[in-house]
């Protein structure tokens, strides 16, 4: 045994380390054999600080944060992610989750607040239901209540009145009855008793009958009295009520119902009001247009259309509810009527589009509208952008203004002036005289170092009519070769008096280019408007006109418009010409949105359908209805134009003469495109001038905007090119151009336009012939020659003859006849001219009747290059 064995046998524990500690553990094998395990662990020893002494790490008990963290650690490792990208999908899932679950709370609420509402509306419905029902019940019990008493009161009423002769006398032939027992009646009473009764029946349909009802009886056989057949002993239909009907013809015949007595009281009731008076008839004041349908008239007349109908079929005139009549005819039908007649236009459709003048407390003041006029390359342009501090006139093509401009400057002193410049061109002059309408003050820019030009004269003119105020500025002052006070006195001759030379028209020489005398304009302007006196209404639907209108690719219709009165907003309903729209943007010349536009303060519109024609007047309705109802009717006024200077045809001799003498011109189809609408007009309007009465320009189409495949597609049907101003065709259109071979002419300066139109039509124009006298030849004598005919031994007398050359063959001074030789000879050979003195042989084309002594007069001719 050994020392160990001796320490157990004696009770103590072995020796061993303190840190261990020991358990026992079952463990299983095959065949059910268990064996006991001691297993012992080994405790960790405590290092210094709470520390594990063989790791050195914490060894404090983990927090509930730091098991979650690890948790996370060990879930990321699992699934092979970081703990960020595992933080965010596990916050993705709870968002997705919360969101769901708000979802699902917001449906259930609106399913919850949808079945209440359907609940408290189908309560409210039954309520309703019930009180309709009790209502109608209760109205059914007093009528009747009523009715029964009304016949319960009227039938004793009669009773009475049938008893009391009874009572007094009773027929001779009758035995007065006996007086009865108690118990048993006798036959007498009963028969006189039932005679009664049906007198009284008899009596009561009397009564009904006169109050306009019927009363059903049981016919009787023909036969006379006979006995009922026995369905008469059958119950009746409405055997199971007691009414007063019943009581009284002990239910013999068919009862009458509460609806039937009720329109027998209805019967009555308007039986007497018509006897007694007649409703007065009203008399209406009835609008009629120019034409209108048979209902429409029947309605403004508060008349039955029948009625209508029913009158023209008795006039002879089949019609229906729909068919549409004259003014006339509906006139004589309104006074058959008994109503009166007010007869208005369709015209009157414009009445109101723009209103009346405002009343003078409503107006304030408002900024000048001023229009910079002149000739062509007088520094117009370049004169306003010195005031507005711009460049405008490095953008227009060939350095000339095409279009209106339209801005508001403002000045030094603060104050507001819009200017619109207008081009010098001779085409221009429709843009020019619209200029001239929509403003209020006129500068007339005249060149120093030019003078008085010829479209300087004509916006004289324009100013004149339009009746505005002048200011004369005498551009390019600082040119060596200028001469402002020779501009002034050539402005006398077209009665422009200026204030130095005794007039009222102030003058101001200024240099656009130095930017001199600027300050001086604008005291003019702002001196003249003081003396105007301008004032407008801003309070108030916006009116104005239209200066330039485009179509732009990427916003559409653009229309350029100026505010005489009123506040221009966005949203109001505009119409314009031919075109309405809601205003979606204004826009003013810098680009930038505005709210509103206020009297003289330009400002581009969009939302137009259309282009409108510059000069237009536009207006604020107050509905789309007003819109349509406008635009439809000139639309409808312009097409009536068109079809009729189509097919108008010549009343008078003059007219069927110009008629046949203009199908004999020859035109040149155009197809016009801008790039905005007022430059089309001044094209159209610079070549309706360029032609002549045997050659013109003929506009099959003319618009703003691109050349779209439409336009092709028009000028490859009517043979015309398309010239392009300022514009261009599109990828698809110029493909279209190349394949169905039209031509496309691209122009950005107006005047080459016009050269090129002027230079074809020249082309098509018959060159002219200028006839010259050569020579003349006497016949001598006249052969017959064998595969040539007749030929003339002629002298040439005078000047020469040429071969090919034109003859007249004159007889008495006579011209027989005018051709072309055919045949020159001397001798045998044939020369291609003989001259004065020497004979010869000539023949004609196509002519043989020659004779002696016949005079030969020889002449060439010469075409002439025509031109415009």
């Amino acid at each position: 045994m050994s020392d160990a064995d001796e320490r157990n046998n004696s009770g103590r524990k072995p020796l061993s380390l303190g840190g261990r500690s020991s358990g026992t553990v079952q463990q299983s094998f095959a065949r059910g054999r268990q064996k006991s395990v001691v297993v012992e662990k080994k405790r960790k020893r405590p290092g210094p600080a709470g520390k594990d002494a063989a790791t050195g790490k914490s060894s404090a008990p983990l927090t509930q944060k730091d098991k979650a963290r690890a948790a996370l650690a060990a879930k990321a490792k699992q699934l092979g992610l970081s703990e960020e990208e595992l933080i965010k999908r596990q916050q993705a899932i709870l968002r997705a989750r919360s969101e769901q679950e708000e979802r699902a709370a917001k449906q259930k609420a609106e399913a919850e607040a949808r079945q209440a509402r359907e609940d408290e509306e189908r309560r409210a419905l039954e309520d309703m239901r019930q009180r309709e029902k009790e209502e109608r019940q209760r109205r059914e019990d007093d009528e009747r209540r009523a009715l029964a008493e009304a016949e319960a009161a009227r039938l004793a009423a009669e009773q009475a009145k049938i008893a009391k002769p009874a009572k007094k006398s009773a027929p001779a032939d009758i035995e007065q009855p006996e007086e009865p027992s108690a118990k048993t009646p006798s036959r007498k009473a009963d028969k006189s008793k039932d005679k009664a009764e049906r007198g009284a029946t008899e009596d009561n349909r009397n009564i009904l009958e006169s109050m306009g009802g019927r009363v059903k009886s049981k016919k009787t056989a023909p036969g006379g009295d006979k006995a009922q057949p026995s369905r008469a002993k059958e119950p009746k239909r409405r055997q199971g009520k007691l009414t007063i009907q019943n009581l009284v013809e002990d239910d013999e015949g068919r009862q009458r119902s509460l609806a039937s007595m009720r329109r027998a009281r209805e019967r009555e009731k308007q039986r007497r009001s018509q006897g007694g008076q007649a409703r007065d008839k009203v008399a209406r004041e009835v609008v009629i247009p120019e034409a209108i349908t048979v209902q429409d008239l029947a309605q403004r007349m508060a008349e039955r259309a029948a009625d209508v109908v029913k009158y023209l079929m008795t006039q002879g005139q089949m019609v229906r509810a729909n068919d549409m009549l004259d003014a006339d005819i509906a006139e004589l039908i309104v006074e058959e009527f008994g109503h009166t007649v007010k007869r208005v236009a369709e015209a009157d459709v414009e009445t109101g589009f723009i209103s009346d003048e405002d009343p003078e407390e409503s107006k304030k003041p408002r900024p000048p509208v001023v229009t910079v006029m002149g000739h062509v390359d007088h520094g117009k342009t370049s004169l306003l952008d010195a005031l507005r501090s711009t460049d405008v006139a490095a953008g227009e093509a060939g350095g000339i203004t095409q279009h209106i401009g339209a801005y508001q400057v403002v000045v030094k002193s603060g104050d507001k002036i819009t200017f619109l410049d207008t081009p010098g061109h001779a085409a221009f002059s429709s843009m020019r005289s619209r200029g001239a309408q929509a403003t209020d003050i006129v500068i007339l820019v005249v060149a120093a170092d030019d003078g008085v030009m010829p479209q300087t004269i004509e916006a004289i003119s324009h100013a004149k009519a339009a009746n505005v105020p002048m200011i004369v500025a005498v551009n390019k002052v600082d040119k060596p070769d200028a001469d402002p006070q020779k501009v002034l006195q050539e402005l006398l001759q077209y009665e422009v008096f200026v204030e130095d030379m005794g007039g009222d028209v102030q003058a101001v020489p200024v240099s656009a280019l130095k930017k001199t005398g600027l300050d001086e304009l604008v005291d003019a302007i702002n001196l003249q408007a003081e003396i105007l006196e301008l004032k407008a209404n801003p309070d108030r639907s916006a009116e104005g006109v239209v200066i330039e209108s485009q179509i732009d690719k990427g916003r559409g219709p653009v229309a350029t418009c100026l505010v005489k009165r009123g506040a221009l907003k966005r949203g109001d309903i505009v119409v314009a010409g031919a075109q309405w729209g809601k205003v979606r943007a204004l826009v003013n010349e810098r680009g930038q949105q505005m709210k509103e536009a206020g009297p003289s303060l330009p400002a581009e519109i969009l939302g137009l359908d259309g282009a409108p024609e510059p000069g237009e007047v536009f207006a604020v309705v107050d509905s789309e209805a007003r819109a349509r109802e406008l635009v439809e009717y000139r639309e409808r006024v312009k097409r009536d134009k068109a079809a009729a200077a189509r097919t108008g045809g010549g009343a008078s001799l003059e007219q069927m003469m110009a008629k046949l003498k203009s199908n004999e011109v020859q035109e040149l189809p155009l197809l016009i495109k801008a790039d905005v609408q007022g430059s089309a007009e001044a094209i159209i309007g610079a070549l309706e001038k360029v032609g002549n009465e045997e050659v013109q320009a003929k506009i099959v189409h003319s618009g703003a905007g691109g050349v779209s495949e439409s336009d092709v597609l028009l000028a490859q049907a009517s043979g015309s090119p398309i010239f392009a101003f300022n514009v261009r065709a599109n990828k698809q259109a110029r493909d279209l151009a190349e394949k169905e071979g039209v031509e496309i002419r691209y122009y950005s300066v107006i005047y080459d336009l016009i050269d090129d139109v002027k230079g074809t039509l020249e082309g098509m124009l018959a060159p002219e012939k200028r006839e010259t006298f050569i020579g003349y030849a006497q016949v001598l004598e006249v052969f017959n020659i064998t595969k040539t005919g007749r030929v003339a031994g002629c002298r040439v007398t005078e000047g020469v003859v040429k071969r090919g050359c034109g003859v007249r063959l004159l007889r008495d001074d006579t011209v027989i006849h005018q051709g072309h030789l055919s045949t020159l000879r001397r001798f045998k050979d044939e020369v291609p001219e003989v001259r004065a003195g020497t004979e010869c042989g000539m023949a004609f084309e196509n002519y043989q009747d020659i004779q002696v002594n016949d005079v030969i007069e020889c002449f060439e001719v010469e075409e002439i290059q025509r031109s415009l």
